[in-house]
């Protein structure tokens, strides 16, 4: 009888889980460009090869007035005092999407989904995600944040479905 109550709990929870990563992946209901560009510090995310050994990551993104966002990533290969890592692209947002979503190109032909998944209000901190749930950034305005901020964001992201076990804090230091 216990044994049969384990299995059915498991069972349970391995549905639970199973289905909560098949969700359609949501995000925020509409992003402002112009207050969305800027730096922004890497908090943490799923590794990931392309920045295998990055420290002290951000991203700085443009608007133009084209159709696309100027995206420029940078790290430091190794250490905090390493070489820095740079590479530059371009987001396109998807259209009926309120530039939540974009694709983003830094070798062309590929894009990459790029979702934000979770947006402060004012712009200080956002989560950007991929609809198969295999990459993941929490990013903020700020190369530090508060402990219970990121517990907070953490929690929704779980909620979202995302494996938070594979989830890896960024080094970083105060500017």
């Amino acid at each position: 009888m216990l044994l049969q109550r384990l299995s059915y709990i498991l069972i349970s929870a391995l549905t639970f889980i199973g289905c909560s990563s098949n969700q359609p992946l949501e995000t925020v209901d509409s992003v402002d460009l112009q207050r969305y560009q800027g730096t922004w510090y890497e908090i943490a995310s799923f590794p990931q090869r392309f920045q295998k050994g990055c420290h002290c990551t951000s991203a700085t993104y443009t608007a133009t007035q084209e159709d696309f966002v100027v995206v420029e990533n940078r790290c430091r290969k190794d250490s905090i005092n390493g070489e820095e890592s740079y590479i530059k692209g371009k987001a396109y947002i998807v259209e009926n999407s309120n530039n939540a979503k974009l694709e983003v190109e830094f070798f062309w032909p590929f894009k990459g989904d790029y979702w934000i998944i979770d947006l402060d209000k004012d712009y200080q901190y956002a989560v950007v995600g991929h609809p198969n749930r295999e990459y993941l950034w929490i990013l903020s305005r700020k190369p530090q944040m508060s402990d219970s901020l990121y517990t907070e964001i953490t929690k929704r992201i779980a909620d979202k479905g995302f494996d938070l076990s594979i989830l890896q804090k960024t080094v970083q230091i105060a500017p």
